[in-house]
């Protein structure tokens, strides 16, 4: 269940996240310690192709630092084969001969969107991008999906793509919980009864 949402989430990344030890006990997220009820608290949210993998940086061949390489390879590979397309797209243009003027505006679209997407897609990386303006930009980054693969290709150099973001906001969440449960569990017998 999302912690944020409330909501049941049957994705596989959740139900391995379940399974997934917890940063904030040791224990497996689901697993009751010895005499006592589930683990509460907050749990992470899984990140596309990793999982939970970023917060322990889990070890082995399914883990953190082999995903981090597959998904760079995998963007790259995907950047190039797109580069690809488009250089076929381009000739199309040539041997159909619109003239200069239409294959230099192809051109320079395809450049400003793909610079747009890269910046779009990084600074995506670092904060939650606001879904109105997410919405109205739909076009633009399909037009320059190269850029935003670019940038997801760069970004695994240093960590998951958008690790830091959920680690900053897994790190709130967890202290928020702390914060109330350390509320709830004061010494009982500093209250005084009324009545």
């Amino acid at each position: 269940m999302s912690d944020e949402s409330g909501t049941p989430d049957t994705s596989a990344d959740a139900r391995s996240a379940s399974s997934a030890p917890s940063a904030s006990t040791g224990r497996a997220a689901g697993s009751p310690a010895a005499g006592t009820g589930p683990v509460s608290g907050p749990r992470p949210e899984p990140l596309g192709f990793f999982g939970t993998t970023w917060v322990d940086h889990d070890p082995g061949p399914r883990g953190y630092a082999v995903r981090r390489v597959a998904a760079a390879v995998g963007s790259l590979a995907a950047a190039a084969v797109s580069c690809l397309v488009l250089r076929l797209a381009y000739q199309g243009i040539a041997i159909a001969g619109l003239g200069g003027f239409v294959t230099l505006l192809v051109v320079v679209m395809f450049a400003v969107c793909s610079a747009l997407a890269f910046r779009h897609t990084w600074d995506g990386f670092a904060k939650r991008p606001d879904p109105d303006r997410q919405a109205s930009l739909r076009g633009l980054l399909a037009i320059g999906f190269v850029g935003s693969l670019l940038a997801y290709f760069f970004r695994t150099f240093t960590e998951a793509p958008g690790e830091s973001l959920h680690r900053k906001e897994f790190e709130e969440a967890r202290r928020r919980h702390t914060q109330r449960t350390s509320r709830r569990t004061g010494n009982p017998s500093k209250k005084r009864r009324t009545g």
